[in-house]
């Protein structure tokens, strides 16, 4: 698997094992890597934070978007395989597609009350209410256009998600038009 100068974006609402992918997938042998963790991004404001699912966060989403876009951008250009993983739901994808280089979406989709026992189990400062992920949930039932770049992870082994991940990566399948 060679995907060097490319960027996946790894996608889906909280608990779909996102993060767990990413790691995994980074770590395969091969081309060179990087993994940008989005919640990094956000983490990375110290003050005046709004947590990047309230309405008011608009602007500040906007700015980290911005910033991981060109992260990504200047790895890919490196010769480095980006795996951006975070809840980057298609309203997030405009900057990412006005970038000269290969874009691939995948949206990992686990159960509802998959994704809540998920989070729960992590512990520490993760999001854990149950209201806000039902919400981002929701947000990723109905992708319109970009349900084909959906992969449902029910009653999946870790193991089974990264080789579908790998999978999609190889079949160019869920590459977004430049």
């Amino acid at each position: 698997m060679d995907h060097s100068g490319e960027i996946l974006i790894l996608t889906g609402p909280p608990g779909s094992g996102k993060t767990t992918t990413a790691r995994a997938l980074s770590a395969e042998p091969g081309a060179p890597k990087v993994h940008l963790h989005t919640d990094d991004f956000w983490h990375f404001i110290k003050n005046g934070a709004i947590a990047p699912y309230l309405p008011e966060a608009d602007r500040q989403n906007g700015v980290v978007i911005d910033v991981l876009t060109k992260a990504a951008q200047a790895y890919a250009e490196g010769g480095y395989f980006v795996v951006l993983d975070g809840i980057v739901g298609p309203w997030f994808l405009p900057p990412f597609k006005a970038l000269a280089v290969p874009l691939h979406y995948v949206v990992l989709r686990p159960p509802l009350e998959v994704a809540i026992e998920r989070c729960r189990q992590r512990g520490g400062d993760t999001l854990s209410d149950p209201g806000p992920i039902g919400d981002l949930h929701r947000q990723f039932s109905d992708l319109g256009e970009l349900e084909p770049h959906v992969l449902r992870t029910d009653g999946q082994s870790r193991g089974d998600t990264l080789a579908a991940v790998i999978a999609a990566l190889d079949s160019d399948r869920f590459r977004l038009p430049s």
